[in-house]
């Protein structure tokens, strides 16, 4: 029987010598003074006067959203300062409430606490009292939501009537605390006990013709433990159908650097960025998606480094920042972060770094050995004749229809960049979601190589991944398209075969479930209807299936979009404790710059009910596969302990996980071209490539749409109904435009209109009810938030080689609304 905690026992720190908790000694809920972040200081007029009694009323489900209501005011120029602690308690206080907030932000993100399931953000070196941002808080409050999910919940709403809510309305009617289940012909969910929903999958699972008929997909909130437990059962099973977040988001990122520097992750560390003399973010807000960034670029800007924003939308973070940790950002003006900003329009960065690789290399050669690093070009590269003859021919006209920009913006850079000798490139998926998005990555590694911009302090690659473990559970196996290296230590381990055939993508896996190849969908975490492209097509390849499982906390719209029978299977936060037969547990993450750390949540479990996820997964293996496979699944959930045993012996750079997990800060993975400039590549070089340019092309009369986020929002999850930073309040479908591409289109802000994509297939998708505001988007650009325009990407419309969509390069018709 798991051992559970009850509503007024104390969380004591967790001891892992002894891996168990000490008696409880103080009153339910008490919090000592100093362990209250200091956020809650920095609001005097807000926290004295809040209690549990004087907030809002949640007891009764929450209208859902009006877009009739939506106000627009002006855009901001500067991102955080006191409305952004104002905005962060707001949540805190109202969901989780006035001490669970307190008790969980005193922890967040420090090194005895839980880390953040927002972004994959890295921790600093010396951490502050209040180690959070805005969007950290209010993921917190999301999920230490005092709201449950009553067992009446289900019998008075059907699966149809779900189907229609918004993502807003299914996020705040609380947390799921127990297995349901929708039974074939049934528009209902209703509690079942969980070995019967084991009982269930195991069934269908085991009545496949084929392993390869079941998906297991993955959402990067999963825990390293987790994730290694699933794909080993996945494995095991004898399928690599392991479609994850990260074949949506960065998978450019992981094929452009892995064949050309050997490893696709980030080849800087935390403190890189203060060392920095010059830092360029391509394609990413910070301000929204990854809020704590903004602290390390004010402090790089305080050591001298310059800042370069390159993005068709002007954010609000990489303008300035009021740190509201300092008193000049809370009473002054904060930090002025970007020095210079190329406005470049939707996919023209390829030829935006293409004309800067041409300039860098004119440089050199008007003045020869005193601007190229030729001892790494000789010595670290491969490829580079080939590669510089090639951009000496750039076409410096198609440079100016690609990007949008002047030769004097573009010159002003590339000075820049030849006097910098520690440049760091970021890049989020504002490169990633193009048909060019791989060469486009390229392009950087071949830019940053001509200057040595590898292995060096301050200098490097970083591409920002937008969920907290996504790039650990990659770490751990969770890919479609394994190592065979990684497969033959799992074999050595474990001592049976493994399959080696690729696997599914998310796209793949749509594709098989729509044509009647995959029968069974099992996701940890996610929402992955919502989040996928082609939202018609992928709902309705979701329905075809004989199972759906899914994994989660929270209601979401994949809950709606079942298959024959479907079931709901509620597990543990990142911020609630984790007793198992051994005592307390602990899981393991990994953010962006390859740091893995310890996680430790704070909270008594939403319910009594509720199963880890590695509980859940190794009872599903184990109920599945029996005794056919020489796993003890038990001992892995009695103590995590053993999973990460077996995860020292198997993945590569993790050799005495529980010793290295357990010190303080954790540990890096090694990373060659960052730590001894040696690129595992096949030639055992940093590869240099030539790349075609190209460049979306729109006809006459259209826009290029690109999907994006708002400020309450993160990825799928809506946290609330405003956009403050773009000046957006009460509503989310809205359609941002430049003036003058309004005018030339005969359209005013403020209109009603309908959204339609334009692709090959000439199939007419389209969503309706948008209103347009006029913003100072790139010309020929415009922007709306995902998921609500998904439907509009088309699902063959991909990322050449990664097949990651096209998000942003959607070609755009917009119409007057038909009920206008």
């Amino acid at each position: 029987m798991r051992a559970v905690l009850r509503r007024g026992d104390r969380i004591p720190p967790y001891d892992r010598r002894a891996a168990t908790y000490a008696p409880p000694s103080f009153a339910a809920y008490s919090i000592p003074w100093r362990t209250l972040p200091s956020a809650l200081a920095l609001c005097p007029l807000v926290t004295p006067t809040v209690s549990e009694s004087s907030l809002p009323d949640r007891s009764a489900p929450k209208d859902d959203v009006d877009d009739t209501r939506i106000e627009v005011t002006g855009a901001k120029q500067w991102a955080a300062g006191i409305p952004g602690v104002y905005h962060s308690l707001q949540h805190a206080l109202i969901e989780a409430g006035p001490v669970r907030a307190a008790r969980t932000l005193a922890k967040l993100n420090q090194r005895d606490g839980f880390d953040c399931m927002s972004c994959a953000w890295p921790d600093p070196p010396k951490r502050k009292l209040a180690e959070f941002c805005e969007n950290g808080a209010k993921a917190v409050a999301w999920e230490a939501d005092r709201k449950r999910v009553e067992t009446s919940f289900w019998a008075e709403h059907p699966i149809s009537e779900l189907a229609e809510r918004s993502e807003y309305w299914l996020g705040q009617q609380g947390r799921l605390i127990e297995p349901v289940y929708k039974a074939a012909g049934s528009d209902y969910y209703e509690p079942i006990e969980w070995n019967r929903a084991f009982d269930i999958i195991a069934g269908e699972l085991n009545a496949l013709n084929d392993p390869n008929e079941a998906l297991f997909y993955t959402s990067g909130r999963t825990s390293n433990e987790a994730a290694f437990a699933y794909q080993l059962f996945a494995r095991s099973f004898g399928t690599n159908n392991m479609p994850d977040c990260s074949n949506m988001c960065h998978e450019s990122t992981s094929v452009a650097l892995a064949e050309t520097i050997g490893i696709g992750k980030a080849s800087v560390s935390y403190t890189d960025f203060e060392k920095s003399d010059l830092i360029i973010i391509m394609g990413q807000n910070p301000g929204t998606n990854h809020p704590r960034m903004l602290t390390a670029l004010e402090e790089a800007k305080k050591n001298g480094a310059t800042i370069v924003a390159v993005n068709p939308l002007p954010e609000a973070g990489l303008m300035r920042f009021k740190n509201p940790q300092e008193v000049r950002g809370l009473a002054g003006r904060g930090s002025q972060l970007s020095d210079q900003f190329l406005q470049v329009r939707l996919g023209g960065d390829m030829a935006l770094l293409q004309a800067l690789s041409k300039r860098v290399l004119a440089a050199e050669a008007a003045s020869p050995g005193t601007v190229l690093d030729h001892h790494f070009i000789d010595t670290k590269t491969n490829g580079f004749a080939a590669f510089a003859d090639h951009v000496a021919a750039l076409d410096e006209d198609e440079v100016a229809e690609a990007t949008g920009l002047t030769g004097a913006e573009i010159d002003e850079l590339a000075e820049r960049y030849i006097a910098s000798t520690r440049t760091i490139i970021c890049w989020a998926m504002g490169l990633t979601q193009h048909k060019a998005a791989v060469a486009t990555i390229r392009e950087i590694v071949n830019l940053q190589a001509l200057k040595g911009n590898y292995g060096r302090p301050g200098a490097g690659v970083a591409p920002i991944r937008g969920h907290s473990n996504v790039q650990g559970d990659r770490t751990m196996g969770i890919w479609e398209k394994p190592r065979p290296d990684f497969l033959d230590a799992l074999e050595r381990e474990f001592g049976f075969p493994m399959p080696r055939a690729d696997g599914h993508d998310v796209i793949d896996s749509i594709r098989a479930m729509r044509d009647g190849r995959a029968k069974v969908f099992f996701a940890v975490g996610g929402n992955f209807a919502a989040a996928a492209s082609d939202s018609e097509v992928t709902d309705a390849a979701l329905r075809n299936t004989k199972l759906t499982v899914q994994v989660s906390t929270k209601l979401n719209h994949s809950h709606a979009v079942c298959g024959e029978q479907a079931l709901i299977l509620p597990t543990l936060g990142r911020t609630e404790v984790d007793v198992q037969a051994s005592g307390a547990q602990f899981v393991s993450v990994e953010d962006t710059v390859c740091a893995v750390h310890a996680s430790h949540g704070p909270l008594p479990p939403a319910s009594e009910s509720l199963l880890s996820e590695v509980a859940i997964v190794c009872g599903v293996a184990h109920r599945t596969l029996g005794e056919s496979k020489p796993i003890d699944w038990q001992a892995m959930i009695d103590d995590y302990d053993n999973i990460r045993e077996h995860i020292s012996r198997t993945v590569p750079g993790c050799d005495d996980y529980n010793v290295r997990i357990r010190e303080k800060g954790g540990f890096v993975l090694p990373h060659g071209p960052r730590d001894s400039r040696t690129f595992p590549t096949k030639s055992g070089l940093c590869e240099l490539t030539v790349n075609e340019l190209e460049w979306p092309k729109v006809p006459p009369g259209r826009l290029l749409l690109q999907t994006v986020r708002s400020h309450d929002q993160y990825n799928t999850t809506i946290y609330g109904l405003d956009d403050r930073y773009r000046g957006i309040h009460r509503g989310r479908r809205v359609v941002f435009v430049n003036s003058e591409d309004l005018a030339t289109l005969g359209f005013v802000d403020g209109e009603q209109v309908d959204l339609h994509s334009e692709w090959s297939d000439g199939i007419d998708r389209h969503v309706d009810g948008f209103r347009i505001v006029s913003f100072p988007i790139a010309r020929g650009c415009a922007a709306a938030y995902f998921p609500e325009t998904n439907p509009l990407v088309p699902l063959d419309s991909q990322a050449d080689r990664s097949g990651t969509p096209t998000s942003k390069a959607i070609v755009l018709r917009i119409e007057r609304a038909a009920t206008a």
